[in-house]
């Protein structure tokens, strides 16, 4: 089951009007609760589900996302400047790290190319934004529905390229794949407190360097 899913959304009917009537949140951390759709779902699948989280860090042009769970820690550090990607993982003991050049970031992307989006008249309150819902179809026949705050945008959103292109704030979203799983992330706490910058440093020791 794919964790972190990578989308583009071709978008060109929002009007400048829009986006200006939108805050940018450039200092904020939002975390999501994690959890599995699934026919006889395994006990051991659900119990390691309900201890992960995936928390998201925006500070000006710079991004981080950590998945936390049992068996695995990976962060995905992303700096919009230049368009580069750092990924930690680690497995027990083991950690490595790796680099992604702004061409590497986008084809890591590249099978989401052709996404189609539909925007549907569906909204629901989280943590007290009104949230527009969408369908996004990948060619693979895999389906996203995501919920917007339509109030405020992040800083930075080409660290998660299925968001890339959302007039919005994705505080909840779920992917349906060609299996009948779905997976699905709910906000559940956003802070607009300023994040520390240590959060970005790349480590230069204790990790494996893959290419």
């Amino acid at each position: 089951m794919k964790i972190f899913c990578g989308l583009l959304i071709p978008l060109f009917f929002f009007t400048d009007y829009s986006y200006a009537q939108q805050r940018v949140v450039a200092e904020c951390t939002v975390t999501y609760q994690i959890s599995l759709e699934e026919p006889n779902l395994n006990k051991e699948v659900e119990k390691a589900l309900q201890q992960s989280s995936k928390t998201v860090f925006i500070k000006g042009n710079d991004s981080r996302v950590d998945l936390n769970s049992p068996s695995l820690l990976q962060s995905i550090i992303y700096d919009k400047s230049n368009g580069t990607a750092v990924i930690l993982r680690e497995f027990g003991n083991n950690k490595f790290l790796t680099k992604m050049s702004s061409t590497e970031w986008r084809l890591a992307n590249k099978q989401f190319d052709g996404m189609t989006i539909h925007f549907v008249n569906e909204f629901k309150t989280i943590l007290g934004y009104e949230c527009k819902k969408a369908v996004l179809n990948l060619k693979d026949s895999s389906i996203y529905n995501i919920y917007y705050a339509t109030a405020i945008v992040p800083s930075v959103r080409e660290f998660e390229f299925q968001f890339k292109d959302v007039p919005g704030f994705v505080l909840e979203f779920d992917v349906k794949e060609q299996s009948a799983s779905v997976v699905r992330y709910i906000a559940t706490k956003i802070n607009l407190s300023p994040v520390q910058a240590s959060k970005y440093d790349i480590p230069t020791s204790g990790y494996r360097l893959l290419n």
